[in-house]
């Protein structure tokens, strides 16, 4: 009931918003001197209370404006042309007068002032440059302590949300730079979040090209949403942090403190965090927490990926973790250097307990399942990147990426499955206990040149990636299987010691050449050899009579070597005129695949040749509205893990086997989007359309016996072409009272395909969606972000033709802050989710977790704030997935954190400025 009011209550604002009247400002400009009428004139009308632009436009041939877009209060009318004097005046818009004729306005060339007073102007809060939106961070009121992020909500066209994930112009942003370089690798709430907003000095909002097309100067379509945060210089020596603490009930509670020393072109900084709360780390991009990965394009750019998570909300998590990072230039910025060191420990204790019907062509198996389960993960990482310019044509980069992984798992498991509802058919009790370690290492050197001729650039590429890992443990299994008249037929006991050890070795390099055929006209060439080596010996040991692990079960057992050999060559046809550019060409490689059998002595040879077709056409109407039309073609290798002629017995119920005979597969896509934005009014619309299929794709083939094991193997689907499609459309425009409006419609589907004891099943799934986002943000007064998304989504399946798995859903989203008097601040998130039942699942599921937090802030400088949040204040956050696809309804439920309370002490540290020291 309180949602309810909730939602009346804020559509009965946003209305009242949206029907407030607009006021129009006009008038003409003529020069003093020759009394001529002044066309092309900047016009700009500015909030005289934070400086934020409300509306612009310029004179048209008669040397007239008119804006349409005011609200009644004071303003500052701009006026600006090159060689005059700007023109400013502050007004008043009259609430009770649609319209203000300001009459002519004068403007004087600058040679004519002499001793006159030059009219001095407050720098535009807004710019376009380019393809580049700078803001003017002096222009936006900040208060002290204020961070980046805070400096960002208040910019037009750019959202934040509680977890501090950017979105400009209606895209996400997935990187931050600080100064033009990373700070932290890759995560973008590192300097959002910790940097203080008053250290700002411009922000610019950017599509960063691909390091390729950078060096090439040849658009290759590849761009990623990007912010730079700009500092003063006076604010470039010094140091600023901030150390928090807390504690709550149950036990819980979290630490964390960062410090960042800048002087002149050196940065240094450090964070440590550590907590039982599910903070596992400082970012809302959990896969990039824990460390990145390097990898090498194959146009011989370099690319940073991060890591996966090792936790998902599933279990209590006792999270430590910290980092280190150093960067500097020298020499006139011609040498540079940036480096990383991250340390993580995570252990999860968790326990779930899962429900699977299973829909053979035979009948039904329902089968219940507990897990008790304990993750120790402990990871060390560190790069450096180091970049000299040898010339003003030639670049040489030069990474170095390493790690080290240790793991400690221990888990039991409890089965039991029946025919239908009634009859048992088997129990199982497992346990498994696994120690392990990983070792990685890469390096790769990139050689840039720039030839005489312009456009003409070469690059090379060398690059070596070594991993290693080794784990051994513990498997300890009984399953006992029954008839149908429920009398027990066997007993299956494995009693084992697994031991794994892999290898992995690659080399690569990569030569790019570019050449401009014309003036529109560009070839990009290049030729790439890999070569590979891996082993993976897993090796299973049953108990002796002596009480001994040194047995071997030749079944469960087996070592391979792997060799491959790529060759791949490429030419890409670039053309670019005026607004328009468009490229089309195809890499080809060759794979030669050998693998050995060390038991048997059997060598594997296999062949492949890989397609890869590609073409891009990209229209820019204007800096801020585009259109682009994508296809692709990519030939698929089956894995390793696929091919290998390989039993593996750690869950004897479910047994995964190799296929040495699986095929490529082929997949197509396209893509089409458009993309507008405008900036005065923040308007964006962003339509996104993809559709893809796959040709002799790879899927799996189960078989289960009447036993109730399973047999997986990956197979070729000869006659069958998977597909899947998506379209998107998203709108969204700032109106009266700087309220933010977005809406958001979504179709996708697919359709699958899947052998269940040899049966072809068709599964096909569809998803509805829509969306209704409000929000608003006034520095230091309020914010708020209220956002519903309903949504149908269907799902069937051949086997089960006449089973309904189709739902309504329903997410809802609502959060606020409250700045008091006293230095108070009250702020709550709320999420409410629904999804009805179906077939499948005969429940209805729907849950409300609110969050709430009370701080206040102490001193003058507000470096001191205490804090009291309560999460999940209606103890809902219920652990749960459910899913319904191909044959198997699977219902999970876990343990997760709930409700919870605690107190936090935040001290924010500060010495900055003074002059800048080299």
């Amino acid at each position: 009931m309180k949602l309810t009011y909730l939602i009346i209550f804020c559509v009965f604002v946003s209305t009242s918003l949206f029907g407030q009247q607009r006021h129009t400002l006009k008038g003409s400009v003529i020069d003093t001197a020759s009394n001529v009428k002044m066309v092309n004139v900047s016009v700009s009308v500015i909030a005289a209370r934070d400086s934020i632009l409300i509306d612009f436009g310029r004179t048209n041939a008669s040397g007239e404006f008119q804006l349409n877009k005011l609200k009644p209060g004071k303003a500052i009318l701009l006026l600006t042309y090159p060689g005059y004097a700007d023109y400013v005046e502050q007004i008043q818009i009259d609430s009770l007068k649609e319209m203000k004729d300001l009459g002519s306005l004068k403007m004087i060339l600058k040679a004519n002032l002499l001793a006159e007073v030059i009219v001095k102007a407050k720098a535009a809060a807004v710019k376009i440059k380019g393809d580049t939106t700078e803001f003017n961070a002096g222009s936006f009121e900040i208060q002290p302590n204020s961070r980046v992020e805070d400096l960002l909500k208040q910019f037009p066209g750019i959202q934040v949300d509680k977890d501090g994930k950017i979105t400009a112009q209606g895209e996400t942003v997935n990187k931050v730079l600080v100064d033009g370089e990373e700070f932290f690798g890759d995560d973008p709430t590192l300097v959002t979040k910790n940097i203080r907003a008053d250290m700002v000095d411009k922000v610019q909002l950017y599509d960063k090209k691909s390091d390729q097309a950078t060096f090439t100067g040849i658009d290759d379509g590849e761009k990623t949403k990007t912010l730079n945060i700009k500092l003063k210089e006076d604010k470039k020596s010094g140091y600023f942090g901030k150390v928090e603490t807390g504690g709550g009930n149950d036990d819980f509670y979290r630490g964390q403190a960062m410090i960042n020393v800048f002087k002149g072109k050196k940065k240094f900084a450090a964070y440590g965090l550590g907590g039982n709360d599910g903070t596992v780390s400082l970012g809302w991009e959990d896969a990039s927490k824990y460390g990145s990965g390097t990898q090498v394009s194959a146009d011989g750019g370099i690319y940073i990926s991060g890591e996966r998570s090792d936790y998902n909300g599933q279990g209590i998590p006792i999270s430590r973790n910290g980092g280190l990072h150093y960067d500097t230039k020298w020499n006139s910025d011609k040498h540079s250097v940036n480096t990383n060191y991250k340390i993580s420990h995570l252990e999860v204790d968790g326990n779930s307990s899962t429900i699977t019907q299973n829909n053979l062509p035979t009948g039904i198996i329902n089968s219940n399942a507990a897990r008790d389960y304990t993750n120790v993960t402990f990871r060390q990482k560190v790069d450096a990147t180091y970049e000299v310019k040898l010339d003003s044509s030639t670049t040489l980069k030069l990474i170095v990426d390493g790690g080290v992984s240790e793991m400690e798992n221990r888990e039991a498991n409890v089965t039991e499955s029946y025919r239908g509802v009634d009859t048992l058919l088997n129990t199982g009790v497992r346990r498994n206990s696994n120690e392990g370690k990983e070792e990685q290492f890469f390096a790769s050197a990139l050689y840039t040149k720039k030839l005489k001729k312009a456009g003409r650039t070469i690059s090379v590429l060398a690059s070596q990636n070594l991993r290693q890992n080794e784990t051994s443990g513990y498997l300890n299994s009984v399953n006992e299987f029954f008839n149908r008249n429920g009398s027990q037929d066997s007993v299956q006991n494995i009693d084992q010691l697994k031991q794994n050890d892999s290898k992995n070795s690659s080399f690569r390099t990569n030569l790019t050449y570019t050449e401009p055929l014309s003036t529109v006209f560009s070839l990009v060439m290049n030729y790439g050899l890999t070569l590979s080596a891996s082993s993976a010996d897993r090796r299973s040991y049953n108990m002796s009579a002596g009480g001994q692990y040194n047995l071997l079960d030749t079944v469960f057992s087996n070592n391979f070597e792997v060799d491959e050999t790529h060759h791949q060559g490429g030419a890409i046809l670039n053309y670019k005129k005026d607004k328009a550019t468009f490229n089309f060409g195809s890499k080809v490689s060759t794979v030669d695949f050998r693998q050995k059998d060390i038991y048997d002595g059997q060598t594997y040879s296999r062949n492949f040749i890989n397609w890869n077709p590609q073409a891009t056409y990209q229209y820019r109407f204007s800096q801020q509205r585009s259109l682009r039309l994508n296809y692709s073609g990519n030939t698929s290798q089956p894995s390793l893990s696929q091919i290998q002629p390989i039993r593996v017995n750690d869950d004897p119920l479910n047994i995964v086997v190799g296929n040495p005979n699986l095929k490529p597969s082929y997949r197509s896509r396209f893509d089409l989007s458009y993309n507008s934005y405008k900036v005065m009014s923040e308007q964006y619309i962003y339509l996104y359309s993809s559709y893809s299929f796959t040709s002799n794709q790879i899927v799996q083939n189960t078989t289960t016996d009447s036993a109730g094991k399973s047999v997986y193997q990956a197979v070729n689907l000869s006659d069958k072409q998977p597909s899947n499609m998506n379209l998107s459309a998203y709108y969204g425009q700032k109106v009266i009272g700087n309220v933010n409006v977005g809406l958001e419609l979504g179709v996708s589907g697919n359709t699958y395909y899947n052998y269940v004891n040899a049966i072809l099943n068709k599964t096909k799934s569809y998803n509805y969606s829509g969306g209704l986002r409000i929000s608003h943000f006034k520095q230091k007064k309020y914010e708020f972000s209220l956002s519903f998304r309903p949504g149908y989504s269907t799902n069937e399946s051949s086997l089960q033709p006449d089973v309904d798995n189709n739902g309504f859903l329903f997410n809802s989203f609502a959060d606020f802050a409250v700045y008091l008097p006293g230095k108070f601040q009250i702020s709550s998130s709320s999420r409410y989710e629904f999804r009805e039942k179906t077939q499948s699942f005969n429940e209805d599921f729907e849950r409300m977790i609110i969050d709430a937090r009370i701080e206040k802030k102490f001193f003058k400088s507000e470096a001191l704030r205490l804090a009291f949040r309560g999460n999940d204040l209606l103890n809902q956050n219920q652990g749960i997935d459910r899913s319904a696809n191909n044959n198997m309804v699977i219902e999970n439920r876990f343990n997760t954190i709930k409700r919870n309370f605690m107190i936090s002490a935040i001290w924010d540290f500060n010495k900055m400025g003074g002059g800048v020291k080299k």
